[in-house]
């Protein structure tokens, strides 16, 4: 895997952990010992052993045995050294071996709306990105090989990994992810595409109890990288949902109505919420009054905290007491006891607690704009602000090319029209105020400049300039008038061209917002622009309600793009980032029996995708592929840009240790899961 270089830049009462062997190095990243690790910053056990010339025994957080108490379900816990794999992975801390202890307390918008800042802080996954963002290494898994031609992906485990239940984790976890999960029509009705490959599934099957082996039925070079930047985890405790399944568990029918289920499938949806996304609402949330009846609400994980309080104000987690990561000194990570995640839906709010320090880690929907404030306030807050690269931070606005209103579809699909609205914004303003000069005006694109090389300037140039007057005479071409002198054009049926700008705050500025609102009427089109939640807005977005759409781009790295096409093809993003053409994905979807038909050059990016995946990123072929769709993509402005290549804030408390300046802030990269931040603590 080849990308273009990527920039860089730059509680509670605690308990120290102590070295648990003295002959043991303590080694951290700002001082090895002199030992060289196969990948960056972390061991294998008896990697660390042969290396270090000693043998690593095990301590523990002195207060797990509590905080395990408030994991419903869990039984008392086993010394350490049991509770371990007899391969647990070895990190190397940054600066120092840590303390245990304290509450990493952190701030969302609101259930599944700004949460995968913090989820990123628990995730795993089988490998991941260390954080020079261009090596995979191990984590769940501990190897992997592929064959010749990139179809067969084999994953060795780890001996002894366990549930934060304490039952055994095998790869008939995996097995059972994909074979009775996504694709059971009881859980998805239709198969997620992201889990096909040219239109088929993958043969997954269990080779041993630490042995899983992936099938593909095309070349799949990319997909390693799904299993390193995802959210979605390829695994799931068979031991638990199993049982609800009559396939596993005769009866499983029985079981569901004796904890009150109607029967063995809504047991199922009710744990597994019909998603590999962790932060839809837990049982702890959808039901309480089922949940206190059954008892036993929280479903086992290999991350390193679980949930075991929420409500719709925020959800409490503590440390997972199997987790599978020791320290250079043999203390089981995290360090840090407990996680608090408040959702506060009011950026002024947000703001205010930061300033206040009663935030310890907070990326997400901190923008530039915050910036000059929250550095004002850092002596009174006890943190520190940093900026970051980004990756996908260029915010778009796309039109429905596929609107409900027949007048407004025939508008939004003319070249022209979308030509007039980019060259109306003052790009140059824009970064001034919004991105205080740090940025570069930019045209949308669907892949991260910094991280592909088929990207061409040409492109990110392309009707950028602006010109109010150049934007006047192109809607004038297409036949817009203002008959009645009001300042707004009318539509061809006589009706004002009126654009609802709804935007939800956690993806894009508001201060943008105000400045287009005003930039497009002045052309002549009148903007009423409204500010929803993010769950409004994605609501209303997948829905097809919305006139333009508009966040920050994400999925469109090098890491991404590799194994997942989604901003490739229409509606060109996801749910949680909805683009344009809903339409046009359901003719496709239905082999032309229902939505629209798509332009000719619309339709080949679906032919292209497919084969884009299929090579190897970086490539000649791959550059030839990805240039295409990029033209076609660039041609039609189907996602119209507005300013690139910018820093974003991030902040942190200074009570957190161990914590290294991010090498970039992007969803692209599940934002800290490169940074392993269970390998922070707390002091005071």
């Amino acid at each position: 895997m080849t990308f273009k270089s990527i920039l860089l830049s730059g509680a509670a009462l605690a308990v120290m952990a102590s070295p648990a062997l003295a002959n043991c190095p303590p080694v951290t990243v700002a001082d090895m010992k002199g030992l060289t690790a196969d990948y960056p910053q972390q061991f294998e056990l008896a990697e660390f052993e042969e290396k270090g010339s000693c043998s690593l025994s095990f301590a523990q957080n002195p207060a797990i045995n509590d905080l395990n108490g408030k994991i419903l379900g869990n039984g008392d816990l086993a010394d350490v050294a049991d509770r371990l794999p007899a391969e647990p992975l070895v990190v190397a801390p940054y600066q120092k071996i840590g303390t245990y202890g304290g509450v990493l307390n952190g701030i969302s918008k609101g259930t599944e709306s700004g949460t995968s800042d913090l989820l990123s802080v628990r995730h795993v996954n089988f490998v991941r990105y260390s954080d020079d963002l261009q090596t995979v290494v191990p984590n769940v898994a501990k190897a992997w090989n592929w064959n010749d031609d990139y179809t067969e992906l084999t994953f060795e485990l780890r001996d002894g990994h366990k549930w934060s239940d304490g039952e055994p984790f095998t790869a008939e976890d995996v097995a059972f992810w994909y074979n009775d999960i996504i694709l059971n029509p009881d859980v998805y009705e239709k198969t997620p595409g992201r889990w096909l490959f040219a239109g088929e599934p993958v043969k997954v099957e269990a080779v041993s109890p630490t042995t899983v082996k992936f099938t593909f039925p095309v070349p799949t070079p990319g997909i390693l990288n799904r299993f390193a930047v995802d959210y979605g985890q390829p695994f799931q405790p068979k031991h638990f949902l199993g049982q609800f399944m009559p396939r596993h568990n005769d009866g499983a029918e029985d079981l569901a109505k004796e904890h009150g289920f109607e029967n063995a499938a809504a047991a199922v949806d009710f744990y597994y919420g019909g998603s590999d996304w962790k932060d839809v609402p837990s049982p702890l949330l959808k039901d309480s009054d089922k949940a206190a009846k059954i008892g036993r609400v929280v479903v086992p994980t290999l991350e390193s905290h679980i949930v075991v309080d929420e409500s719709s104000e925020g959800r409490k987690l503590v440390a997972n007491p199997y987790f599978h990561m020791v320290d250079t000194a043999g203390n089981q990570l995290p360090y840090i006891s407990e996680i608090s995640e408040i959702y506060i839906g009011d950026k002024e709010v947000q703001n205010l607690k930061i300033m206040n320090g009663e935030v310890e880690w907070k990326q997400q929907a901190v923008f530039l704009e915050d910036f000059p404030l929250l550095k004002e306030n850092e002596g009174k807050g006890n943190y520190t602000v940093s900026f970051a690269p980004t990756f996908g931070e260029n915010v778009f606005f796309s039109f429905n090319r596929t609107h409900k209103d027949p007048a407004l579809a025939e508008l939004f699909n003319d070249i022209r029209f979308n030509r007039a609205m980019s060259i109306a914004m003052n790009r140059g303003e824009i970064n001034e105020i919004v991105y205080l000069g740090q940025g570069t005006p930019m045209q949308g694109v669907p892949a991260e400049p910094k991280t592909v090389s088929f990207i061409t300037d040409e492109m990110l140039n392309k009707d950028i300039e602006y010109d109010l007057e150049g934007a006047k005479a192109l809607l004038a071409e297409i036949g817009l008038k203002d008959s009645d002198g009001d300042g707004t054009l009318e539509l061809s049926d006589g009706r004002p061209l009126v654009v609802r700008l709804v935007y939800s705050s956690q993806g894009v500025p508001v201060k943008m917002m105000e400045l287009v609102r005003d930039y497009w009427s002045a052309a002549g089109v009148r903007v009423d622009l409204k500010e929803v939640t993010s769950d409004e807005y994605r609501a209303a977005g997948n829905n097809n309600d919305l006139d333009v759409t508009t966040w920050k781009y994400d999925g469109n790295a090098g890491p991404t793009i590799s194994q997942d096409v989604t901003v490739f093809i229409p509606p060109f993003g996801d749910y949680f980032n909805p683009g344009t053409g809903f339409e046009w994905a359901a003719w496709k979807e239905s082999g032309g029996a229902e939505g629209t038909e798509p332009p000719a050059d619309i339709q080949k990016l679906w032919d292209l995708s497919e084969k884009f995946i299929q090579v190897e990123m970086g490539s000649d072929e791959s550059n030839r592929i990805g240039a295409e769709i990029a033209k076609i993509h660039n041609d039609n402005l189907l996602k119209i840009g507005t300013v690139g290549d910018i820093v974003a804030p991030f902040m942190f408390h200074n009570s957190m240790k161990n914590v290294q300046p991010i090498k970039a802030k992007t969803y692209d990269f599940y934002w800290t899961y490169p940074y392993r931040p269970q390998q922070w603590s707390l002091e005071q």
